[in-house]
């Protein structure tokens, strides 16, 4: 059993950044995909990026490629996502994920979710 939190969001204005944290339980965090998604206000939960076990491979949303970062510290089993230039679009609630079977877009790929941090961006 994992289970996951995360930290750091709040409001911002746009162009501003922000820097997500998810903190994992459990001993095996290295072996753990893991993955960052969101949802905004009325809408479903998207993927925003995705990072494996060893930090050496990771995946962006076109949306945030060039702009948000993800990266893991398996010794702190914490995950981050950098998020930089923000836009009012990026409002929504941002949620850290784990998966036992390698990382992907796909929601049920995942096993274990955090809570989920708001990011709020204004104009």
């Amino acid at each position: 059993q994992v289970q996951l939190v995360e930290s750091g969001g709040g409001l911002v204005q746009a162009g501003g950044s922000l820097r997500l944290s998810c903190s994992a339980s459990g001993r095996t965090f290295s072996s753990y995909g893991m993955g960052w998604f969101r949802q905004a206000p009325g809408k479903e939960r998207e993927f925003v990026s995705a990072i494996i076990g060893s930090g050496s491979v990771s995946y962006y949303a076109d949306s945030v490629k060039g702009r948000f970062t993800i990266s893991r510290d398996n010794a702190k089993k914490s995950v981050y996502l950098q998020m930089n230039s923000l836009k009012p679009e990026d409002t929504a609630v941002y949620y850290c994920a784990a998966s036992t079977k390698g990382i992907g877009i796909e929601e049920n790929r995942y096993d274990y979710w955090g809570q989920g941090t708001q990011v709020t961006v204004s104009s």
